[in-house]
């Protein structure tokens, strides 16, 4: 399935997985669904239904820039961070907390430029988040996100986002705006446009409590 933006695929996938998906635990879920967004930096939500918050993701993305797995300040913007906050008020899943790990993001950046400076093709550009041996430290929050792979594609920056699990709601929308921001930085860098964003999750559902908010 290809998309042309995040608007396009948000209220597809909405009306997909309501009509099409499956009771599991408290959600509608679709499995294993992928799709490409060929304009990801059109990463604006305008469904009115949905009412989502640009500033807000706008402030999770400079959060996530910032690599402070620190959630206090941001769980005054939304809430559902104090869930996840362990006694220290930090969280797994600060996405920026964890592409500068083990200098991921550095690391991804210097094999692109090389690849293309080179005319090379690399596909080692990858960006792990859940990690199955850390399992021990998810007591209170589990990142949702497995990996990103970036591939320089006929001069492109192109992305694969892999998602053990996205809330469609609140997960997706915010998610693909961060995602589409890296990409974007990232290709700055290397000094090439962005391509294509291919996202993958395994499971991708609707908490019941978000259903028919289109009617």
């Amino acid at each position: 399935m290809k998309y042309y933006n995040a608007q396009q695929a948000f209220e597809h996938l909405y009306t997909s997985i309501s009509d099409n998906g499956i009771n599991f635990g408290d959600t509608k879920a679709q499995f294993n669904i992928g799709f490409y967004i060929m304009n990801p930096q059109d990463n604006v939500i305008k469904s009115e239904f949905r009412k989502w918050n640009h500033d807000y993701a706008e402030y999770e993305w400079q959060w996530y820039l910032s690599a402070n797995p620190n959630a206090e300040e941001i769980s005054k913007r939304a809430s559902i961070w104090k869930s996840h906050m362990d006694e220290f008020g930090n969280v797994q899943s600060n996405y920026g907390w964890q592409w500068v790990r083990g200098n991921q993001l550095e690391r991804i950046i210097d094999q692109l430029i090389i690849s293309n400076v080179n005319g090379t093709d690399t596909r080692q550009a990858v960006i792990t988040f859940y990690d199955g041996k850390e399992i021990s430290n998810y007591t209170n929050d589990t990142p949702c996100t497995l990996s990103i792979h970036f591939q320089i594609i006929n001069d492109e920056l192109c992305m694969t986002v892999n998602m053990r699990s996205n809330d469609l709601w609140f997960g997706f929308c915010n998610d693909q705006y961060c995602f589409s921001k890296l990409q974007q930085l990232i290709a700055k860098e290397i000094g090439i446009r962005t391509g294509w964003y291919y996202h993958f999750a395994s499971n991708i559902h609707i908490y019941n409590n978000f259903l028919n908010k289109n009617l």
